[in-house]
Order: structure tokens, then sequence, then C-alpha cells
């Protein structure tokens, strides 16, 4: 894609998410209902509505996408692998992982790159592929390198920058730096705060394969989003 896409080429890289604890069933059918009409590529929800926004996606070509760990990543490896089982069970096509944040600022490289192995193979086992958040804003750059490496050699298949839960959020020098660490090898999924077709082509420009968002259809063109993420 050229660095300067238009409105309708960054929607098939846009996860429409919707995260809020308190989403409701109503919220989530609208956002579903948006997915499908503009193209995105997934439908990003809490895994207590993945059954429903599966069956509601089926045939549509949209994904439906959940998260583990989520959103501070302090849960041990087999509850991540537990919930990832789970979530493919109830028809989660992709999985977006919190990274264990306090043993990669350690310095913790096989620890990190062994929990996403694990969850990777959970992921992969029921079809689905799995995307490693890195927050970005909680991470040392020597962090960040090591959880990009550790992914990579997990098996994982995107890095990416945030859950919009944990302060900051996408920067273009983050995506810059995952680019140079994986890119062309893995996927790369800015996500916090992209909220304007202005801020999504910067994140692609600089390396973004893969969009989280909650203003969607800001990002399209198509209007105010509904979701009030903050995402």
């Amino acid at each position: 894609m050229s660095t300067s896409p238009t409105p309708q080429e960054l929607a098939p890289l846009i996860d429409h998410t919707v995260l809020k604890p308190d989403t409701g069933e109503t919220t989530v059918r609208r956002v579903i209902a948006e997915a499908v009409e503009h193209g995105f590529a997934s439908v990003c929800i809490n895994p207590k509505w993945v059954e429903l926004t599966a069956a509601a996606l089926a045939g549509t070509g949209v994904k439906t996408c959940t998260v583990v760990g989520f959103p501070l990543g302090a849960t041990t490896t087999a509850q991540k692998v537990a919930e990832a089982q789970e979530a493919v069970a109830n028809g989660a096509e992709e999985i977006d992982m919190v990274v264990d944040i306090a043993d990669a600022n350690a310095g913790a490289g096989e620890a990190v790159r062994a929990q996403i192995a694990a969850v990777a193979a959970a992921a992969h086992s029921g079809g689905a592929i799995l995307k490693v958040i890195l927050e970005t804003a909680l991470l040392t750059e020597d962090a960040k390198v090591l959880v990009c490496r550790a992914a990579e050699a997990a098996g994982a298949d995107f890095v990416k920058t945030s859950t919009g839960f944990g302060g900051g959020g996408a920067t273009v020098e983050d995506i810059a730096l995952m680019h140079r660490e994986v890119g062309g090898r893995l996927g790369i999924k800015a996500s916090g705060g992209v909220r304007s077709y202005e801020d999504a082509a910067a994140v692609v420009a600089a390396g973004a394969t893969r969009i989280g968002a909650s203003s969607s259809l800001d990002i399209v063109g198509a209007g105010k989003t509904s979701t009030g993420d903050g995402y």
C-alpha cells in the first residue's frame, strides 16, 4: 500500500473494537453491523461476546477477534492458554494477548518467549492467529525489542502496540521500531489513540499492517463512530 492510502484502502486493515467493560449486547450488535457494512478486518470484543459475534459474522468475511490476559497481562501462562482455548472453541479467529510486562522489563526473554509460544500453540490449534500486545507505554526500549524478538521466535503472527487501557498508545516511533525488528515477517498492529484518518495513515506509513480502533467510522470518513471506547 502507498504511504497515502485512501479511507477505503484503510477499511480492510481495521479491527473495529469495543472493549469497555460495560458494553452491552446492543452495542456489540451495532459494532458488528458497522464492520460488515464497511468491510473491516475484524470485530474485537471481550471474551464474553465471542460466541454471539462469531455467529453474527459467519459468512461475512469479517473475523472475530478477542483478547487474552487483558488488559494487564499479569496472569499466568496457564490462565492465558485456557482463555485462548475457550475463545477459539467459541469461534474466535484472532487472539490479542497482553505480554507479561514485568518479565519483559526485567529482560526475561526466555520466559516471555515461552509464554507467547504456549498461547500461540493454543490459538493455532484452533485455527486462530495470535497478536502479542506489548503495551509500549509501559515498556523500556530494550523491552520492546525483546518482546518483538520473542514473539517472532515463539511463532506469533503479529505484534501490537497497546491495549488502549495502559496509558499512551500507538506512536509512529514505536511502529517504526517494531517494523525494524519484525517487519515483513510478522504483522504489526497499531492500537491505542488511532482516531482519525490522519492518525491511521501515519501509522501505516511507518509500517503498521493492521489498526485497532473504536473510531473506525471516523477513520474511513463514514461519520462519528459509536463505540465510545477511547481505544
